[in-house]
C-alpha cells in the first residue's frame, strides 16, 4: 500500500464515522508519524509504505476513530508558533487563548525584567510563550496538577526558557508576592456544559475545564486575591467563555483598586480576554 492510499482509506473510515475533517486529519496522522510538514506531503504519496509504519498508522487511525485528539495521538500542539508536548495530563493549548499572550505582550512591551504570573499554566504554553517571545522577563507559573506540571517543565526545555512552576492552587504557592503581569486561563465550562461536551474534549483533563455550576467559580475567587498580588500599575489579563465577558469585567473591575479594564476580541469576534489595570 503507498501512501496515498492509505490516505485515501483513511479519510474513507474517518467519514464513516463522522469525522467532519477526514482528509485534513488522515493527512497530518501521515504527516506525525513522518516528521513531515503538510506541503512535503505529495512527495511521499507514490511510495510504498513499510509495514512497521502501516501498523503503527493504523494504531493511531484507530485512537483517532475513537474520538481522541489527534493533538494527544501526535503528542504535540502548536500555539504561538511554538511546539508543545500534550497528553491526557494536560488541555490542549488552543488558538482563543493566543488572544490573551498576545495583548499580554503588548502590555508587557518595553518593560525590562518585569515580573510575570501565569496561573492554572498546564501544558505551560502561556508562561512559556511570554517568556520566550519577550526575552528578559522573569515568568513563575502555578498549577494543582503535579501532572501537568511535569509536562509544562518538559515543554520549558523543549522551548529553551526557565519559567518557575510551582505546585498548588491559584496564588498559594506565591503568598507574598506582586507581580507586573499575571495571567490566567482558568477552567470556565458551565455544568451543563459538561454534560454535552464533545467527544474530544471530553478527553481532556476535567480539572482544567470545570468552572463550576455556572462557570465563573475561579473568577470569583480571582477577583478576591488578584490585587493583593498586583504591584501598582500592573495588569492582570483572564479568558473568558463565550458570552461570560460582561459578568467577569464586572467582577473585576468593581474593586477600588482597579484603575482601568476592558475586553479584547479573538479572531472570531468574540470577547475572549478581561484585562485590569492596578492603581
Amino acid at each position: 500500500m503507498t501512501f496515498g492510499e492509505w490516505i485515501a482509506a483513511a479519510r474513507a473510515e474517518l467519514e464513516r464515522a463522522g469525522n467532519p475533517d477526514a482528509q485534513v486529519d488522515a493527512r497530518l496522522l501521515v504527516c506525525g508519524l513522518c516528521d513531515l510538514v503538510p506541503g512535503r506531503l505529495a512527495g511521499i504519496c507514490g511510495q510504498e509504505m513499510p509495514a512497521a509504519l502501516h501498523a503503527e498508522l493504523e494504531r493511531r487511525l484507530d485512537r483517532r476513530l475513537s474520538g481522541e485528539p489527534l493533538q494527544y495521538i501526535e503528542g504535540a500542539a502548536y500555539f504561538m508558533g511554538l511546539k508543545f508536548a500534550v497528553d491526557s495530563r494536560v488541555l490542549i493549548p488552543r488558538q482563543d487563548t493566543e488572544t490573551l499572550c498576545e495583548q499580554a505582550l503588548t502590555f508587557l512591551r518595553g518593560y525590562t525584567g518585569a515580573e510575570v504570573l501565569d496561573l492554572c499554566t498546564g501544558s505551560g504554553a502561556i508562561a512559556i510563550s511570554v517568556a520566550r517571545l519577550q526575552p528578559g522577563l522573569r515568568v513563575a507559573a502555578t498549577d494543582m496538577s503535579s501532572d501537568a506540571l511535569s509536562v509544562a517543565s518538559e515543554n520549558a526545555h523543549l522551548n529553551g526558557v526557565y519559567v518557575r512552576f510551582m505546585q498548588g492552587d491559584l496564588f498559594e504557592p506565591v503568598a507574598g508576592e506582586r507581580f507586573d503581569a499575571i495571567l490566567c486561563n482558568p477552567p470556565y465550562l458551565t455544568a451543563d456544559d459538561m454534560v454535552h461536551l464533545q467527544t474530544e474534549v471530553a478527553c481532556e483533563p476535567r480539572m482544567a475545564l470545570f468552572g463550576g455550576e455556572d462557570g465563573l467559580m475561579f473568577y470569583r475567587r480571582l477577583a478576591h486575591e488578584v490585587y493583593r498580588h498586583l504591584k501598582p500599575g500592573g495588569y492582570a489579563l483572564f479568558e473568558v467563555g463565550d458570552g461570560q465577558a460582561a459578568e467577569v469585567l464586572r467582577l473585576m473591575s468593581e474593586n477600588a483598586m482597579c484603575a482601568a479594564s476592558g475586553t479584547v476580541k479573538d479572531l472570531p469576534g468574540v470577547e475572549r480576554v478581561v484585562w485590569i489595570r492596578s492603581r
